[in-house]
């Protein structure tokens, strides 16, 4: 298999991925294992834990491109601290990393530019699926754009949101209070908001169950 055929590359990944970073360093819990939602082309897996060696980082996509491009990028490499890529569905009622053995527990979930891209289910399933998999203080790093009291906070961000209703109308930005109002629901209370660049929001929830 030509591993370099398989990878893919987002350039916004190169943009976002040190303001990213500085956050995850902040709120990351300082053991076990990342799980991370809709890794995409694996970029980002494979540049946060360089960056933090301490963690076992296990990304997933339910698209098999991708998965192929996480292994292409995992390929170049080789870390022993990225677990080989998963196809989870955040809609599917089980994950399948809730039935294999990792090096450690999940102690946090990020899920960076999926909740605009995906419909509204996606994200109910991803709050569920945070509900049953992260233990009591288990973090849920989120990070896109938002609309807020159901505005958009800069006229590119309404831009991209008639874009992306265009190509599928369950897309689209979300209104940040339905999120939290959402994560609430599952046991997950708001930590904090950061502004980052772009118009784009961290937003970290905390597992209180």
């Amino acid at each position: 298999m030509n591993m370099i055929a398989q990878k893919k590359h987002a350039p916004a990944t190169d943009r976002n991925r040190e303001p990213i970073l500085t956050v995850l360093r902040d709120c990351l819990p300082d053991y076990g294992t990342i799980l991370e939602i809709a890794s995409g082309s694996g970029q980002h897996a494979i540049y946060f834990v360089t960056h933090m060696p301490g963690h076992y980082w296990l990304p997933s996509d339910p698209d098999k491109k991708s998965r192929d491009s996480i292994s292409a990028w995992w390929w170049e490499v080789q870390l022993n601290n990225i677990l080989p890529p998963l196809n989870i569905n955040t809609r599917d009622d089980v994950w399948p990393v809730e039935n294999i053995e990792i090096p450690q527990p999940v102690s946090a979930m990020v899920c960076i530019n999926m909740i605009h891209i995906s419909p509204w289910e996606s994200t109910i399933g991803l709050m569920k699926g945070a509900a049953r998999i992260l233990p009591k203080g288990g973090i849920l790093y989120l990070y896109g754009p938002y609309k807020t009291d159901s505005m958009h906070t800069a006229p590119s961000n309404e831009l991209f949101d008639i874009s992306l209703r265009s190509k599928n109308p369950q897309w689209g930005l979300r209104n940040l209070e339905d999120v939290i109002k959402l994560a609430g629901e599952h046991g997950l209370s708001l930590v904090k908001t950061v502004h980052m660049p772009a118009n784009n929001l961290s937003v970290i929830f905390k597992s209180s169950t």
